[in-house]
């Protein structure tokens, strides 16, 4: 996963897992597979081979599929899932011969893991009888993760509405079409994952259950997104601002420690002491800095209007200034090479490989023109990334023109 593809979600309260593994054993898909792997074994007393007949595929052979519907009062839509769940969370054992009783899983966190996985699995042969909520379902549940206070059923139709216009290029006629029937089918999928665990019901708003925030967390980290628990970051949060930018620097703090850092103090005062780490600071800090300046609003402009006196970083406030419509000085083509050496200087103070496409493209097309440009800007680093540009980027011209850059800076008296 590329770093751009990362997401960034808010911090969210874990329940301790001794106490979720009760509330796991009284989701009704976790009970009702119990009670399936129970009839199994009990159907093995009865066999004279001692097993529940199966399908080639290890599905329930018709009859006692029919059987298990009727004895234990299943919803026959469900008795797919459920014997997934069973087969994969070691209820049942599936051989040769039959199915029969299994060992389980010694941990239940582990268990009800694959309980979720195996639910999000089934998207792709049709878990909740609608297609788009199917296509959608992960990107539902991370949605209503980031809204813990819960997110009205109308708001998540209009997420998923514009999320298949835009992900999957939907044509008028489809929209239409949906927008009629997405109610309902809605209705029907958070009934469906009300019965799994996931979420909970309150009127028209739905939210993630307890078991539901530590499923969905796991699966967001498994994926390599920012999903912190609010234990992980509240300790950061109370960090001065040098330490909280060393901790994102090494990797010890993520964007949501700064969010939450940002929202324990006075956006003023947060902002003046971001401010004196940028301007005194390396390029590395003052980007870092800087992407944490940019969370605030225009509360912050007195402290941001007085870095307009500081010389390395009076460009960054009149870019913030101007971007939230404020007056602010106004930045000239000289201005742009300064910032762009600035961003490319993060590289040498970071200790990034430079020698990967990716790193580079912090400045995208325009990095060939401003190439030259970077040697006339009176930035500390200028030599050194001209240097680096020379010695490393992969395009033959840009280093080329960066080598020609470099020797002229180093000739000028």
């Amino acid at each position: 996963m590329a770093d751009s593809d990362v997401l960034t979600f808010p911090p969210v309260d874990i329940v301790p897992d001794e106490q979720l593994v009760h509330v796991v054993r009284e989701v009704p898909l976790v009970r009702d597979a119990r009670r399936l792997a129970e009839w199994v074994g009990g159907r093995c007393d009865a066999s004279a081979r001692g097993v529940c007949e199966v399908t080639e595929q290890g599905m329930p052979h018709p009859a006692e599929a029919e059987t298990a519907i009727a004895e234990l009062g299943l919803e026959a839509a469900r008795l797919r899932l459920l014997w997934v769940v069973a087969v994969n969370g070691r209820l049942v054992e599936v051989t040769r011969q039959g199915a029969r009783p299994g060992p389980g899983v010694p941990d239940p966190m582990e268990f009800w893991d694959g309980v979720v996985m195996d639910v999000l699995d089934r998207t792709e042969e049709g878990l909740t009888g609608s297609a788009v909520i199917d296509e959608h379902l992960t990107e539902i549940l991370a949605t209503i993760y980031s809204v813990r206070e819960g997110m009205p059923l109308a708001a998540l139709a209009g997420g998923i509405l514009q999320a298949h216009e835009v992900g999957c290029e939907a044509r008028p006629a489809d929209l239409r079409r949906l927008r009629m029937t997405l109610p309902g089918e809605l209705a029907a999928a958070m009934a469906l994952l009300e019965y799994c665990g996931l979420i909970e019901l309150t009127g028209e708003l739905v939210r993630l259950t307890q078991p539901g925030v530590w499923a969905v967390r796991r699966d967001l980290l498994r994926e390599g997104h920012d999903a912190p628990s609010l234990g992980e970051v509240a300790a950061l949060a109370e960090l001065g601002a040098a330490e909280l930018i060393d901790a994102m620097l090494t990797g010890r703090a993520s964007a949501s420690a700064a969010t939450l850092w940002l929202e324990r103090r006075v956006p003023e005062d947060a902002a003046r002491e971001l401010i004196k780490i940028a301007a005194s600071g390396n390029a590395a800090q003052r980007g870092t800095a800087g992407t944490v300046l940019e969370e605030l609003g225009p509360e912050a402009e007195q402290a941001v209007r007085e870095a307009l006196d500081e010389p390395m970083m009076w460009r960054y406030a009149a870019a913030w200034l101007g971007v939230r419509d404020l007056d602010a000085p106004a930045l000239g083509e000289g201005d742009g090479a300064w910032v762009a050496v600035d961003t490319l200087a993060a590289l040498l103070y970071i200790g990034a490989p430079v020698d990967s496409v990716a790193h580079f493209d912090l400045l995208g097309e325009d990095l060939l023109t401003l190439v030259p440009e970077m040697g006339r800007a009176d930035h500390p680093d200028a030599l050194a990334v001209l240097e680096m540009l020379g010695r490393h980027h992969p395009d033959p011209l840009i280093a080329k023109t960066a080598r020609k850059t470099a020797m002229k800076v180093r000739s000028r008296p």
